[in-house]
């Protein structure tokens, strides 16, 4: 399914064409790649490596989450009634009681999924740093600059003023 656009692409409204349009080039996250198998399993497979997506390694810490921390959230949802002596979630929600009561996995997947996307898969935005270092005081614009500067000619990127000077 990863190789399918419509499940890796938002789908954007053109007004030229009156249409949604679901083209993009994915993200790395939708492209095969080559990861070494350890030893052991290389020696078991005959394989040195195996293509995935990466997707698919996150996959896997999340169906794990889910099978084996998802279920306990009962017992956190139980704890958590008992501390404040709720009987159930219908008061907090009148008319559903029971129903609300079962959502309880849910809650605990939800937050953990944010989480785990905030920290491992969404990766920096140049556009969000900018508009954040657009705000800065003049003085701190300045001082990011100098650090940057100095950085990227370390680095070889930018000659340094010698160079430019001569």
């Amino acid at each position: 399914m990863a190789g399918c656009r419509y499940f890796v692409c938002p789908v954007e409204f053109n007004n030229d064409l009156n249409s949604f349009q679901v083209d993009c080039e994915p993200s790395e996250l939708f492209q095969l790649q080559d990861y070494a198998l350890p030893a052991l399993l290389s020696s078991l497979t005959g394989w040195s490596t195996v293509k995935l997506y990466p997707f698919q390694i996150h996959s896997i810490a999340l169906s794990s989450f889910a099978s084996i921390v998802g279920p306990f959230g009962g017992f956190f949802a139980s704890g958590f009634k008992r501390a404040f002596k709720i009987k159930d979630f219908a008061n907090t929600i009148p008319g559903h009681g029971g129903i609300m009561d079962r959502f309880d996995c849910q809650y605990i997947m939800a937050t953990f999924v944010n989480v785990y996307i905030a920290s491992f898969i969404r990766g920096p935005n140049p556009h969000k740093v900018i508009q954040q270092l657009m705000a800065l005081r003049a003085d701190q614009q300045l001082h990011i600059f100098n650090a940057l500067k100095t950085h990227l000619i370390e680095k070889g990127l930018l000659p340094a003023l010698e160079q430019v000077m001569a």
